[in-house]
């Protein structure tokens, strides 16, 4: 017997008292079955969107029509959110993703058979606790199996999500796919192809933010779902490396992503260790001993990755985070470097980026030979960071001991040129802490006004 919580038997009794069965259904008592905590409720109900409205208004609640078109509309009940369906079948999917043609129908074994996979076509009865499960849903979840309801070619031509959907949940899960299932996802391809970015995007993010994001791109892989949607990546299949690599690019990129994952990095540096090598089969050449070399792919690799996250509509702020990240993640550090050399990274870099670097060069380097970096990996870098930045020297031109005022009054016009002697008044001080005095720097201006 499933554990119901509370508010959703407060719920029932509403329904109840108008005569009206409710189910819990989808993800909720997918994940209950699954021995995890639901987090949202999607009721199903025989009421039309009409009667529901009418019956949650009694009771003082807020009803909000977000889906009456397909029969939904959402509750607040008791500071909860709740989608309340009309049991409906569906079709005429014209555009991949929406039915046109909805009809309301009697029972919640006819709804539970538009549902895309067996997992989520379970639903339990309110507030009895009666599980009504017609497509063997729970020996699929028992067996970690992900197969559609019926037959797969039919659900997956009804909503081009549903295949990325499939891999996802693979991932997510640690399920695999039936293979009839998984046949079936390559001939909707086309259907695929009508998605919206965004939506694309989201399952995107959802892969990337599972236990083993690898799971569901190498079946993207093998469905040719990463030709469709990360071409730049798909072809990093075969490319092999040099030197400590022991993996071509593809898997390398897969393997620090679910580094990433497994440290539970940010989503950021996750996108970043997916996508930090993808400029390595634009640049890659034979040098005269026979050894390819891959020289600035971190350059082609930013300016590829700016244009997959753009063309996934995502944020602004996030695609310039990701794209920092890969365009910087070839730093090498070694024992010689001056401390003049570590402000020069730290201003290049930028401190708050400073975390997720690092991250990501733990993902890259263990993703190279497939083992664990030594423990004291960065260390060294790190503590050298830490204490230069302890200093609180000048490190960004609000630093400097003079401002772009200062040195008008010197005498120098308001300019470019203005610019460009602040900014090399900055280096000096990054050369030079000692000098950032004010009026040691306004004779370092004069002199280079002078020239």
């Amino acid at each position: 017997m499933l554990f119901i919580p509370r508010i959703l038997k407060d719920i029932a009794r509403i329904f109840s008292a108008n005569g009206t069965p409710c189910f819990l259904v989808g993800g909720a008592v997918r994940d209950m079955l699954r021995g995890e905590k639901a987090r949202d409720f999607d009721l199903a109900t025989s009421a039309a969107p009409e009667a529901v409205t009418a019956m949650f208004r009694a009771e003082g609640c807020t009803v909000i029509p977000t889906g009456v078109k397909h029969g939904t509309v959402t509750v607040h009940y008791k500071g909860t959110a709740f989608e309340i369906t009309t049991f409906r079948t569906e079709s005429d999917y014209r555009d991949g993703r929406r039915p046109e043609k909805i009809t309301y129908t009697a029972t919640i074994e006819e709804d539970l058979a538009r549902r895309d996979f067996t997992m989520n076509a379970i639903a339990l009865e309110l507030p009895q606790g009666r599980l009504v499960d017609p497509f063997n849903g729970r020996a699929d979840i028992r067996n970690r199996i992900i197969r559609c309801v019926g037959n797969p070619r039919e659900r997956f031509s009804e909503d081009g999500l549903r295949p990325l959907r499939c891999v996802r949940f693979a991932a997510q899960f640690g399920f695999s796919v039936d293979g009839e299932t998984l046949a079936a996802i390559p001939p909707a391809l086309p259907i695929t192809a009508k998605v919206s970015a965004e939506r694309i995007r989201d399952e995107l993010d959802k892969t990337i933010d599972s236990v083993k994001p690898s799971t569901g791109l190498l079946l993207m892989e093998r469905t040719g779902l990463l030709t469709h949607i990360l071409p730049e990546l798909a072809v990093c299949r075969g490319v092999d490396q040099k030197g400590y690599h022991r993996f071509d690019v593809l898997d390398h990129s897969l393997l620090a992503c679910d580094y990433a994952a497994r440290e539970r990095y940010p989503r950021e540096v996750r996108l970043a260790a997916l996508f930090h090598d993808i400029g390595k089969p634009a640049v890659r050449a034979m040098d005269a001993s026979g050894v390819w070399t891959f020289y600035r792919h971190e350059q082609e690799s930013a300016v590829l990755a700016r244009a997959i996250m753009s063309r996934l509509r995502y944020p602004n702020a996030v695609i310039d985070t990701v794209i920092h990240l890969v365009a910087e993640h070839m730093f090498h550090y070694t024992a010689d470097w001056s401390n003049a050399a570590v402000r020069r990274f730290i201003v290049r870099v930028g401190e708050t980026h400073l975390p997720n670097l690092y991250k990501l060069r733990r993902a890259d380097v263990c993703a190279a030979a497939g083992e664990q970096f030594p423990p004291d990996f960065l260390m060294p870098l790190m503590d050298r960071v830490h204490a230069i930045l302890d200093e609180k020297k000048a490190l960004t031109l609000k630093d400097l001991a003079v401002s772009g005022a200062d040195l008008i009054a010197l005498g120098i016009k308001p300019g470019p040129r203005l610019g460009v002697i602040l900014k090399e008044l900055l280096e000096a001080v990054l050369d030079d802490p000692e000098l950032n005095t004010k009026q040691t720097l306004l004779e370092i201006a004069g002199k280079m006004e002078d020239r």
